[in-house]
C-alpha cells in the first residue's frame, strides 16, 4: 500500500507511469493463450455446437513454433497509481497482441517498436510504448514441451497426409469472422514463410520444425513505459537503449534500476511550453510540449502517415472519419497502424473522436468489428494475406485502409472536403519543402534516418561514464571544475598572467581545456545537434506545420460558429437535465450562411457527434473553465478576426491559406534547440549486494523493492503537490457555484450519445458473459439511436417542437432531410450487420431481402399463383378510377432492381429505404421481412439486435412515426429514372357528358419536366364501381417518362372534331406506379365550343392526395396536401354570376389578396432548392388569380345578357376595345393620346392572348394575363386603368370595390410588392403567346 501511496503523489506529472516487462512465465511453463480458446468458445456457439463438448486438447494441426501461448506481466513498477490503476490483463494483451512469439536462430531476430492507446470509460488516455525483443530459453522444461508439441505435431501431419490432397479450404457459408482469423493466427517468421514456396503450407505443415539437440530457442519478450502524454520519440529511444544495455558486450555505466528508476520517478513532465532533457543509457534524451496556445502534443510522426497513404487517400480517410463511418486500418505492422490512427485523429483538431477507438485489435476482440456503431480500428495483417479474402462483417458504411498497399477501400455516396483541390495543393507544398512526395506509397523513399554504426556506439560507450558526471551538452561541468574556471576567468591578476603567458608562447593547458570545453557547450547550443536529434526536430516541424494546415480549415470553415450556438438555460444544472429535448445548434440558419460547395459536407458533419460534442462544452465553457482544445481553437478565430476583418454573412468559398506555419515551426525550433530544463542524473541505488547482476543478452531480474516507491525530497514533485493543494483549495472554493462532480458525470453520460462507454472494449474480462453485456450495450444503443433519429426527423419535418422551443417558422431545408434520411439509411445498415453469420455482398439489409425475395419466389413457383400469402396487400383505392395499387416487399424490390442506374447492393438498399419511407410502407415492410423468422435465425446469432424481440418490436414502432409525415425522398433523388404513370380522366357522372366525339389529349407536368402531349383513344370508356356498386366512366391511360418529380399542372383539352364535341370533366387523376404518390386535378368545367367559357383546352392545378392506410399506422398520420388547387365548388361559385351561394365579404377578400401575396414573397424568401411549385402559389386554391377573380367579381352586373354568361374577361376586352377607339369617341375627350405606355402595354397583351391559336377559353384568359402581369411587374399600373375606364359604370355597380378609389390605390400599393421578385412561369401557361 505504501508503494501506491508514494508514487500517487506527483504521479500525474510524472514523465512515466509504468515501467513493465511482459513475457514467458518458466514456472507455470507454455500454455495455450485463454483468449485463443475463448475465440474457439464463440465460433463453436455460433457454428451451433456445443461449446461446453469442445475439445479441450491442443490444436496439432499447426506447427508448435506459430501457435499462440499465453504471455504474462512478469513485473511492473511501481505496484500501482491512484490517478491511473495498473490493468494488468490489458496492459498484458496490448503488449503482445499475438502473444508469445517462439523463434530459432533461423528465424530473424530484430527487435520491434509499437505503440498502444488505453481509452478509459470517461475519455482520459494513457499510452503505451513497447520494445519487443528476443531472448534466448533458458529452461530445459520449456524447451522438451516445444520438441514434445512438434512431434505430436509431425506425427498428426504425417497420418492425415494421405487424407488431405490440398489445403482445407473453409466452406462457403463461413462465418466472416473465420476469414479473418486467418488472417491473424499465424506469427510469421521469414523462413517459414520461405519454405511454404509459392503459396499455403499444405497441410499444417511448416517446412523446418524444432529440434531441441540442433535449434537454439528463442521467445519474445517485452519492455513497456506507460505515461500520460505521447512523448512516442522520446520512450522509443530510452526503451532502445536499455535492449541496447542488454545486450552489449560491456555491462552499462549503472545498473538497470538506476535508469528505470530516474524516469519512473525523477523525470518529470516538461511544464506546458517548456522543453526538457533527461538521461537514458548511453545518450541524452529530449522532448518538449506545446504551450498553452499551441496545437496540442502530437509526437506520432504525420509524415510517416503521409507517407504511408499519399496526401490524396489521406484526405479521403480523414473525410471519413469526420462523418463518423466506420475505419478499418490494416497492416502487418502495429507501429504503422499507432501511427495512422494517432496521425488522423490529432488532425481533427479542435473536434474529438467520440466513438470505438482501439487502433491495435487484439485476435481476441475481432468480434468487436461486427460493433454496429461508428468505429476506428487496427487489425494486424499476415503476411501475403489477399485482401479479397478478408471478409468484414459490415461494409455498407466501412472505410477499408490497407496501410500496406497504399490504398483505401470508401463508402459510397459520401460528400467531398470543402476546397479538396486547393487543400491538397497546400499540403503537397508543405511536403515537399520538406523532400516528401505527396504521392506517398511505394514511390515515396523512407525518410532518412542515419544509422546506428558500431563505431559510434562504442565512442558513446567510452564516454558515457564522463559524460554523466560533466554534462557539457546542457552548459554543466564536473563541480570543482566549474568553480575553478570560475575563478580564474573573474581574477584580474590571473587574466594578466595568462596574457603574458599567450605573448611569451607559454600554453596553459588545462585552463584552455576548461575554456574550450564551456565554449563547445555554447556552441552545441546553437546548432550541434546529433542526426538523430535533427531528425526529431524535422519531423516536430513537419507534424506542426501540417496540423496547421488542417486547424486552418476549420477555423476558416467555423469563423462564425459562436453566432450559431443557441444558449437559452439559465444554469449548467438544468441544461444538463433537459439537454436531450434542446437545440443547442442552429443548423438551418448556419447552413443558410455557408457557400453552395460546402453545403454537402458540412449538412453531414453537424450531424456527427464530435461536433454535438464540441457545441456542449462550448455552451459549458459559461459556467467552467473552457475545455483545452476549445480555448486554443476560439483564440485562433479571435486572431483571424484581427487579422481580417469581415462580415459574418459575406461567406466565400475562395480558399484561405495558412498563416500560422513559419510561426509554429520556429517555437518548436527554439525549444528544442534551447533546453529549458534537465532532469536529474540517473545514479547509483541503495540496492542489495549481488542484485542487479548483469549477464549479457539476458534482461536481468529488478531489484522490486528499490523500484516500488520514488523519492520524498524531489523538489519538483513537492513543488507539484503544492500546486495541486492550491487546486484543490480553489475548487472547494468554485464548488457551491457548479454541480457535484459525480452528478454533473451522470448528466453527461446520458447526455452524450452512444459509444461513449464504448470507446475502446474492456480488456480486463473477456468471459462470454462479458461479451454477452458489451452485446447487450450496442442492441440499447442502437435502439436510442433509432428513438433520437426518427423523433429528429420528425421535429424537423412537422415542426410545431421545433417551434415551441424557439425557433420561429418551420423550415427543414432539402439538404437537411436528405442528411438525415442518408443517417436512417447507415442506421438501418448497422442493425442489419449486428450479429451477422454469413455475410454476403457489402449490405447486410440487401442481403436479406434477397434471401427473403429468393424464399418467397420459390414459395410461389410452388404454388402457382402470385405471392399473396400475406405479405402482399393492396393499397387502398385513393380514388375512382385508378386501378389498385399492389404492395409488397418483393414488388419494390422488383421497381429497384429494375434500376440500371443503381450498380451496387449499398445503393439498392437505400433505394428501397427511400422508395419505403416515402410510401409510408417503411415499418410495414421491414416487420413483413422479419416475420419469416426461420430465416432471421439462419443469419444472425442470438444476440443480434434482429433477434432480439422486445427491442425489434419498438424500433418498428418508432419507424412506423415517420408516417406522420410526406417524404419525397425517392422522387427528389433518382431524378433521372424513368417511372411508368397513370392517367385517368373522370367525366362528370352523367353518361351523356361523358360521351365526345373528339381527340382529347394530355400534357402532364412535374416540377423535373412535362411528359409532352399524350393523344388518348377515343370512346374508350372503361367502366368501374366503387365500394357501393354504383358504376364509373373514364378514360385511362397509361405511360413511361423520366421522373416528372412533384406533379404541378396537367393542361387537357380535345380538337372539337364530331357531333358529341362538348365535354363535361371533373378531374384528372395522374399516379406514380413506383411511389403511389397520387395528383388530383380538378376541372368541374366544359370543354367545347359554345358552352361554358367556350374553352377547348384549360391548365389544371394539382393536389396531392393523402392516402388514407387503413391499418394502424395510418389512422391520425396525415399532413396537411402539399398543393391545393381551386375546388370544384368554389370554381363554379366564382364564375357562375347567378348570385347564388354565399359571396366573400368585401374585408375576405382584401384578406385573401393579402394572403395570396404574402405567401409569394415568402417563397422567394426561402433558399432556392426548397420553394416548390410557383405555379400553385398563383393559381392554385387561395393563389393570386382566385384572390383577383374575386376582386374583380365584387359588384359585377347582372350575370346573362341574352341569356349568355358575361365573364371578366368580357369586361377587358371592353376596356380595349374603348382604349383603342377612344379617339373616335365624341363624349370622351379626357383620354390622353397617344395611349400612354401602361395602356399600350394592356391593349398588347390583351391581344396578344386573343391572338394565340390555343383555345383556353375566358377563364383561362384571365388567369394567363394576370400571370403574365405578375411575370412582367405590370399588374400594379394596369389597375388603375381598369378602375379609372368609363366601361366600369356599364359593367360595375356603384359599391363594387374597383370603383372604390381608396381600395383600389391600396391594392396598387399591395401588387407593387411582387415587382422585387423574380416570378417566372411553366411552359404550359406561355406556350404560343407571342409578346
Amino acid at each position: 500500500m505504501s508503494a501506491s501511496m508514494s508514487g500517487s503523489g506527483s504521479a500525474p506529472c510524472r514523465f512515466a507511469h509504468y515501467f513493465i516487462i511482459c513475457g514467458i512465465d518458466n514456472e507455470t511453463g507454455l500454455e495455450p493463450d485463454a483468449l485463443a480458446a475463448l475465440y474457439q468458445w464463440l465460433e463453436a456457439d455460433r457454428q451451433g455446437k456445443d461449446p461446453e463438448a469442445l475439445a479441450a486438447g491442443e490444436n496439432f494441426d499447426q506447427s508448435p513454433l506459430k501457435r499462440t501461448f499465453k504471455s504474462k506481466v512478469l513485473a511492473h513498477y511501481p505496484e500501482n497509481i491512484e490517478c491511473n490503476p495498473f490493468d494488468q490483463d490489458a496492459v498484458n494483451m496490448l503488449c503482445m497482441p499475438k502473444g508469445l512469439s517462439f523463434r530459432t536462430q533461423r528465424d530473424s531476430q530484430t527487435p520491434q517498436f509499437h505503440s498502444f492507446i488505453i481509452t478509459r470509460e470517461d475519455g482520459s488516455r494513457t499510452y503505451g510504448f513497447v520494445h519487443t525483443f528476443y531472448e534466448e530459453v533458458t529452461s530445459p522444461q520449456i524447451c522438451s514441451a516445444m520438441q514434445t508439441l512438434h512431434q505430436m505435431h509431425q506425427a498428426e501431419h504425417n497420418a492425415s497426409a494421405h487424407n488431405c490432397p490440398s489445403a482445407s479450404n473453409s466452406s462457403s457459408s463461413s462465418s466472416s469472422m473465420d476469414s479473418l482469423a486467418s488472417s491473424l493466427d499465424e506469427v510469421e517468421s521469414p523462413s517459414s514463410t520461405s519454405s511454404s514456396q509459392g503459396g499455403r503450407r499444405s497441410c499444417g505443415c511448416s517446412g523446418e520444425g524444432y529440434d531441441s539437440v540442433r535449434d537454439t530457442l528463442y521467445v519474445s519478450k517485452a519492455m513497456c513505459l506507460i505515461t500520460p502524454m505521447p512523448f512516442m520519440h522520446a520512450c522509443k529511444r530510452f526503451l532502445s537503449q536499455i535492449h541496447r544495455a542488454v545486450t552489449s558486450h560491456q555491462p552499462p555505466p549503472l545498473t538497470l534500476e538506476s535508469y528505470i528508476y530516474n524516469i519512473l520517478y525523477e523525470v518529470p513532465l516538461p511544464p506546458p511550453g517548456r522543453s526538457l532533457k533527461f538521461h537514458g543509457v548511453y545518450e541524452p534524451i529530449l522532448c518538449q510540449r506545446p504551450g498553452v496556445g499551441e496545437l496540442p502534443l502530437a509526437d506520432f510522426p504525420l509524415g510517416e502517415a503521409f507517407r504511408l497513404l499519399g496526401v490524396e487517400n489521406l484526405v479521403q480517410l480523414f473525410t471519413c472519419v469526420l462523418l463518423e463511418m466506420q475505419i478499418l486500418l490494416y497492416s502487418q505492422d502495429y507501429q504503422r497502424l499507432m501511427v495512422v490512427a494517432e496521425g488522423i485523429t490529432t488532425l481533427l483538431f479542435p473536434f474529438q473522436w467520440q466513438h470505438v477507438y482501439v487502433p491495435i485489435l487484439p485476435a481476441s476482440l475481432l468480434h468487436f468489428l461486427d460493433a454496429p456503431v461508428p468505429y476506428l480500428m487496427g487489425l494486424q495483417s499476415k503476411e501475403g494475406t489477399d485482401r479479397s479474402k478478408l471478409e468484414l462483417p459490415q461494409e455498407a458504411n466501412l472505410c477499408f485502409v490497407d496501410v500496406d498497399n497504399h490504398c483505401i477501400e470508401l463508402p459510397e455516396d459520401f460528400p467531398q472536403f470543402p476546397n479538396k483541390a486547393e487543400f491538397i495543393q497546400e499540403l503537397s507544398e508543405v511536403l515537399l519543402s520538406f523532400g516528401l512526395s505527396p504521392e506517398g506509397g511505394k514511390n515515396s523513399p523512407e525518410p532518412a534516418v542515419s544509422p546506428q554504426t558500431s563505431t559510434l556506439e562504442k565512442e558513446l560507450k567510452s564516454t558515457s561514464l564522463r559524460e554523466l558526471v560533466d554534462d557539457k551538452r546542457n552548459g554543466n561541468l564536473g563541480g570543482e571544475a566549474l568553480d575553478m574556471l570560475e575563478l580564474l576567468q573573474g581574477n584580474p591578476t590571473l587574466e594578466r598572467l595568462q596574457a603574458l603567458a599567450k605573448r611569451t608562447g607559454v600554453k596553459v593547458a588545462r585552463l584552455e581545456a576548461l575554456a574550450a570545453g564551456q565554449k563547445a557547450v555554447g556552441d552545441e547550443g546553437i546548432g550541434g545537434k546529433s542526426p538523430v536529434e535533427e531528425e526529431e526536430l524535422r519531423n516536430a516541424k513537419l507534424n506542426v506545420q501540417l496540423r496547421e494546415v488542417f486547424a486552418a480549415r476549420f477555423a476558416t470553415m467555423f469563423a462564425d460558429y459562436e453566432s450559431f450556438v443557441i444558449q437559452n438555460s439559465p444554469d449548467l444544472e438544468s441544461w444538463l437535465t433537459n439537454r436531450e429535448q434542446m437545440h443547442n445548434f442552429d443548423k438551418a440558419s448556419f447552413l443558410s450562411d455557408q457557400p453552395e460547395p460546402y453545403l454537402p459536407f458540412l449538412s453531414h458533419f453537424i450531424e456527427t457527434q464530435m461536433f454535438a460534442t464540441f457545441i456542449d462544452n462550448k455552451i459549458m465553457s459559461q459556467w467552467e473553465e473552457k475545455e483545452p482544445l476549445l480555448r486554443v481553437f476560439d483564440g485562433r478565430i479571435e486572431k483571424a478576426r484581427l487579422y481580417n476583418v469581415r462580415a459574418p454573412s459575406l461567406r466565400s468559398s475562395v480558399y484561405q491559406k495558412c498563416t500560422f506555419l513559419k510561426e509554429s515551426a520556429q517555437a518548436i525550433e527554439q525549444r528544442l534547440r534551447k533546453i529549458d530544463h534537465t532532469a536529474i542524473h540517473p545514479h547509483l541505488l541503495d540496492m542489495k549486494i549481488g542484485q542487479g547482476k548483469y549477464q549479457h543478452g539476458f534482461f536481468p531480474k529488478l531489484q522490486a523493492d528499490v523500484l516500488a516507491t520514488g523519492p520524498t525530497n524531489n523538489k519538483w514533485s513537492n513543488r507539484t503537490c503544492s500546486t495541486q493543494r492550491r487546486s484543490d483549495r480553489h475548487r472547494q472554493q468554485n464548488e457551491h457555484l457548479v454541480l457535484d462532480n459525480d452528478l454533473k458525470e451522470k448528466y453527461m453520460q446520458e447526455a452524450r450519445n452512444l459509444g461513449k462507454n464504448l470507446r475502446q472494449p474492456k480488456l480486463s474480462d473477456l468471459s462470454p458473459a462479458v461479451i454477452a453485456q458489451t452485446n447487450w450495450k450496442f442492441v440499447e444503443g442502437l435502439l436510442k439511436e433509432c428513438k433520437m433519429k426518427t423523433k429528429r426527423m420528425l421535429v424537423e419535418k412537422m415542426g410545431r417542437e421545433a417551434v415551441e422551443l424557439g425557433h420561429g417558422e418551420v423550415n427543414i431545408t432539402g439538404l437537411e432531410e436528405n442528411t438525415l434520411i442518408a443517417s436512417l439509411c447507415d442506421l438501418l445498415e448497422r442493425i442489419w450487420s449486428h450479429g451477422l453469420q454469413v455475410k454476403q455482398g457489402k449490405s447486410a439489409l440487401w442481403s436479406h431481402l434477397l434471401h427473403y425475395q429468393g424464399r418467397e419466389e420459390k414459395n410461389e413457383l410452388l404454388l402457382e399463383s402470385p405471392v399473396s400469402n400475406g405479405q402482399e396487400r393492396r393499397k387502398p383505392e385513393s380514388s375512382v378510377g385508378l386501378p389498385v395499387l399492389r404492395v409488397s416487399v418483393i414488388q419494390d424490390m422488383r421497381h429497384i432492381q429494375n434500376m440500371g442506374e443503381i450498380k451496387t447492393d449499398v445503393g439498392r438498399a437505400r433505394a428501397w429505404i427511400r422508395l419505403s419511407l416515402e410510401k409510408k410502407l417503411l415499418s410495414q415492410h421491414l416487420k413483413q421481412l422479419l416475420s419469416n423468422q426461420a430465416l432471421t435465425k439462419k443469419l444472425y446469432k442470438r444476440y443480434a439486435f434482429l433477434r432480439c424481440e422486445e427491442e425489434k418490436e419498438q424500433f418498428l414502432f418508432h419507424l412506423l412515426s415517420l408516417n406522420a409525415v410526406d417524404y419525397f425522398c425517392f422522387t427528389s433523388v433518382f431524378t433521372t429514372i424513368m417511372i411508368p404513370y397513370r392517367a385517368v380522366i373522370i367525366p362528370i357522372k352523367k353518361l351523356s357528358n361523358a360521351m365526345t366525339t373528339s381527340n382529347p389529349w394530355l400534357c402532364v407536368s412535374g416540377e423535373l419536366g412535362d411528359s409532352g402531349i399524350l393523344q388518348i383513344t377515343k370512346n374508350v370508356l372503361e367502366m368501374t364501381f366503387d365500394s357501393a356498386f354504383r358504376p364509373h366512366t373514364h378514360f385511362s391511360i397509361a405511360f413511361k417518362r423520366q421522373n416528372l418529380g412533384k406533379l404541378t399542372t396537367v393542361q387537357l383539352g380535345h380538337d372539337n372534331s364530331g357531333l358529341l364535341a362538348k365535354w363535361l370533366v371533373d378531374c384528372v387523376m395522374v399516379r406514380n406506379e413506383i411511389t403511389g404518390h397520387t395528383y388530383k386535378f380538378p376541372c368541374g368545367r366544359w370543354l367545347g365550343k359554345g358552352v361554358d367559357d367556350g374553352s377547348l383546352e384549360r391548365v389544371l392545378i394539382g393536389e396531392f392526395v393523402v392516402p388514407c392506410n387503413d391499418d394502424e399506422g395510418g389512422r391520425g398520420a396525415k399532413t396537411p396536401p402539399l398543393q391545393r388547387s381551386p375546388s370544384q365548388i368554389r370554381r363554379i361559385s366564382i364564375t357562375s354570376l347567378t348570385g347564388r351561394g354565399n359571396k366573400p365579404t368585401t374585408v375576405q377578400i382584401q384578406e385573401s389578396i393579402g394572403e395570396a401575396v404574402n405567401n409569394i414573397i415568402k417563397h422567394f424568401h426561402k433558399p432556392e432548392k426548397e420553394r416548390g411549385s410557383l405555379t400553385v402559389l398563383l393559381c392554385g386554391e387561395g393563389g393570386l388569380v382566385w384572390a383577383l377573380e374575386q376582386f374583380f367579381h365584387h359588384g359585377f352586373r347582372s350575370a346573362r345578357i341574352f341569356q349568355k354568361n358575361v365573364f371578366v374577361w368580357d369586361f377587358y376586352e371592353k376596356v380595349v376595345a374603348f382604349m383603342e377607339n377612344a379617339d373616335q369617341i365624341g363624349d370622351l375627350q379626357e383620354i390622353p393620346e397617344p395611349l400612354s405606355p401602361n395602356c399600350e402595354s394592356f391593349c398588347r397583351y390583351v391581344n396578344a392572348i386573343n391572338n394565340m391559336p390555343r383555345n383556353i377559353g375566358k377563364d383561362g384568359k384571365f388567369q394567363l394575363l394576370v400571370c403574365l402581369g405578375a411575370r412582367d411587374r405590370l399588374l400594379s399600373q394596369w389597375l388603375p386603368l381598369l378602375a379609372d375606364c368609363p366601361v366600369i359604370t356599364r359593367m360595375y355597380e356603384e359599391n363594387a370595390l374597383l370603383r372604390d378609389k381608396l381600395t383600389a390605390s391600396s391594392l396598387v400599393g399591395v401588387l407593387e410588392t411582387l415587382n422585387d421578385f423574380p416570378i417566372t412561369l411553366e411552359t404550359s401557361f406561355t406556350k404560343s403567346v407571342e409578346l
